[in-house]
């Protein structure tokens, strides 16, 4: 797994209020969540859709930990769910969240076409990766320590 942490884009923004219309405070950070594939992404077989609802529950599981973190020290926060683009734990707006152009927004990897989905292609990854997001109203700094401590902690249970 890759994260970075980043301000939000000009349309989280922009466009916070149809994204997530119960928020009271503004997005300040945006967690970029990356997961390795095994194989690339490209079609949709009952094996790559096995696999891919397998990276979703790791990043729900690994989302959930930051957002309960955050909330405990009085921040708003929540992911995006990425089979959707609706947020997971806050009223849904009138936008979805589409994760590729948030990630080509902020780390400014390429994007390829496959019918009707637009696909992320790493740099040393390729297709073979797995884009989540989750917002929050902490400063970058705060989700940066989040994550971190959460991070850690997963891998000395491991």
């Amino acid at each position: 797994m890759q994260y970075s942490i980043h301000s939000p884009t000009e349309f989280i923004h922009t466009h916070l209020g149809q994204l997530l219309p119960g928020w009271s405070l503004p997005v300040l950070s945006v967690l970029v969540v990356l997961q390795l594939c095994q194989f690339a992404l490209v079609e949709r077989t009952l094996d790559t859709e096995k696999y891919k609802n397998q990276l979703r529950q790791k990043f729900m599981e690994f989302g959930s930990e930051v957002v309960l973190q955050l909330g405990a020290m009085g921040h708003l926060a929540d992911m995006f769910d990425p089979r959707t683009g609706l947020p997971v734990a806050s009223s849904p707006g009138q936008l979805k969240l589409d994760d590729v152009a948030v990630v080509r927004s902020v780390l400014g990897y390429s994007i390829s076409e496959n019918g009707p989905c637009t696909m992320l292609v790493h740099p040393t990854w390729g297709r073979a990766v797995y884009p989540s997001i989750l917002v929050s109203s902490a400063p970058p700094h705060v989700l940066e320590a989040v994550v971190q401590r959460i991070v850690a902690s997963a891998s000395n249970t491991t």
